[in-house]
Parts: C-alpha cells; sequence; structure tokens
C-alpha cells in the first residue's frame, strides 16, 4: 500500500472506501507535463524578451509618431529628480517602483520592465531569452498537436472537454458547490473545468501559437496572412502577451482548485492515471 493509499483508506478521508479508476491517458498525461515545463521556460523567456521595448501596441506600427501603446513599463524622472518606475494602461500612470519599470536596490536600481527574478536569464540578454524562447515554444507546439490528435481520437475531447447542454445547465450548481468547496469526486471533469479547459485548450493555446508565429518575420513569408487575421504584428505581440497573462491566472486557480479538491488524489491522477471516487459514485459515472 502506497502513503497515498493509506491516507485515503482511513474512516475519516472523504474519498475512503471510494473506487479506483483509470482517469487519466497516457498521451493526457506526458502533454500535462510537457506544457508545464514548456510554459516556464517560455512565460521566464517571454519576459527577458518583453523587456527589450517594455511597452505594447495595437496596430501595424509603433514609433514617436503614433498613438496607438496601450501599456507601457517604464522609469521616469520626476521634476525633483527622483527616478520612479511606472506602469501606464491605456494612457493612465501608475507608480510601481519595486516590481515594474524600476526595481532592485535602491543603491544600485534597475530600470526594465519586468524585475530579474521574473525573467531568464536574470540579467538582460534578448539573444539568450530568444534561444530559450523559440526552443521551448516548438516543444509546446509539438505537445499540442500530439494531444489534440489523440484527443479526436480516444475521444475524450468530445467526452470531457467540450460541453453538453446539460452541463451548461448546471453552471449555477457547479459555481455554488465550488464558492462552498464542495467538490464531487466522480472521475468526471465537472462544467467550469470543461469551460476552462475547452477554453485554455481550444482558444489560448491555439492564439498563442499563432500570435508568436505572426510575430517572427521568418515565417510571415510562408504565412504572409496571419498578419491580416491579427491586425498587424503588434496587435499580434499584444495578444500574445495578453494569453500569457490568461495562462498565469489560470494557472494560479488550478493550483488552488487542485489544493482545495484534494491534492493527492489529484496529483496522482495526472501522474499515474489513477483516480480515486467518492463512495457513493454512480457505476455509470464511471464508465
Amino acid at each position: 500500500m502506497t502513503i497515498i493509499d493509506d491516507i485515503e483508506s482511513r474512516s475519516d478521508s472523504p474519498l475512503a472506501k471510494g473506487k479506483v479508476i483509470y482517469r487519466h491517458r497516457v498521451a493526457t498525461r506526458l502533454t500535462h507535463w510537457t506544457w508545464a515545463i514548456a510554459l516556464f521556460f517560455l512565460l521566464l523567456s517571454g519576459l527577458q524578451i518583453f523587456n527589450a521595448h517594455p511597452e505594447l501596441y495595437i496596430g501595424k506600427q509603433s514609433g514617436f509618431e503614433f498613438d496607438n501603446s496601450v501599456l507601457s513599463m517604464r522609469a521616469a524622472q520626476a521634476a525633483d529628480g527622483t527616478v520612479d518606475g511606472y506602469t501606464t494602461v491605456f494612457g493612465r500612470s501608475f507608480k510601481t517602483t519595486g516590481v515594474f519599470g524600476m526595481s532592485g536596490p535602491a543603491d544600485n536600481p534597475s530600470y526594465r520592465g519586468f524585475p530579474s527574478w521574473a525573467t531568464l536569464p536574470s540579467y538582460q540578454d534578448l539573444a539568450t531569452g530568444r534561444v530559450i524562447h523559440f526552443f521551448f515554444a516548438w516543444f509546446f507546439a509539438a505537445a499540442f498537436l500530439v494531444w489534440f490528435v489523440s484527443s479526436l481520437i480516444s475521444g475524450h475531447l468530445k467526452r470531457d472537454i467540450l460541453p453538453t447542454m446539460a452541463d451548461i445547465r448546471a453552471v449555477p450548481k457547479s459555481l455554488s458547490d465550488h464558492l462552498r468547496f464542495r467538490f464531487h469526486h466522480d472521475g468526471r471533469y465537472n462544467v467550469l473545468q470543461k469551460l476552462a479547459y475547452a477554453g485554455i485548450l481550444l482558444l489560448i493555446f491555439p492564439l498563442i501559437i499563432l500570435t508568436g508565429i505572426t510575430m517572427s518575420p521568418g515565417m510571415n513569408a510562408a504565412w504572409p496572412w496571419l498578419l491580416d487575421v491579427f491586425g498587424g504584428r503588434q496587435t499580434a505581440r499584444t495578444i500574445h502577451f495578453l494569453c500569457m497573462a490568461t495562462l498565469v491566472a489560470f494557472f494560479l486557480i488550478h493550483i488552488l482548485m487542485v489544493l482545495a479538491a484534494g491534492p493527492l488524489n489529484e496529483l496522482r491522477s495526472i501522474v499515474t492515471g489513477w483516480y480515486r471516487t467518492d463512495p457513493d459514485t454512480k457505476e455509470e459515472h464511471l464508465a
């Protein structure tokens, strides 16, 4: 008996005596961990690349003669000579000294968009950041292709990811259960999970891949129409950044839900594939 089995078999455990089912196939587990590793390096190296020009625009061009900036993180000097970091969103500036625009010790500040602890490498090095980013981008895209094809073949996409009308009608109840931290361990994804996973896997992942390709001059020669689809390279860069921010938010909520729902059982299912259900789970839920 493993440590996890011992914990779950105790009489006071909410998962005591529940059946153990095979929940996640090999392809699902492998792509999950490939994405986790790739996204870690993509995020840190992506922030390194962003720091080379810490400003986002909407449109095909940017420069002093244009007024299309939607976000910037820069240091600015006040009339009294003091320097602070500022984040400007749609023309409205906020002092963010210590985090965005200006960070590091007071006697040796660093004037950069994101602080050194959030980038890879920690020092300013655009070339290395690009090499790391592009290397893991191909792993990320390959994992997505493997997941999508295997999910179509196995039925995982239709069965577990795409919500049905019955699922949509269950949104209020599922939302109420989550707000009260009431989780049902029947081996199936609830409607909130389906909506979240469908949004990430079928919208955010394709968007972040396609906008990344759009920003690459080398790929523009093969697929020039992408520039028209996304309204130019600058707009694609902004969408790419927003997709990254969405993934970070999803990751934080995902970890919170795993901890709340039972980390041992959830972790075992995504590592080994096996998942312990509630004792009162109906047989049709285990099919």
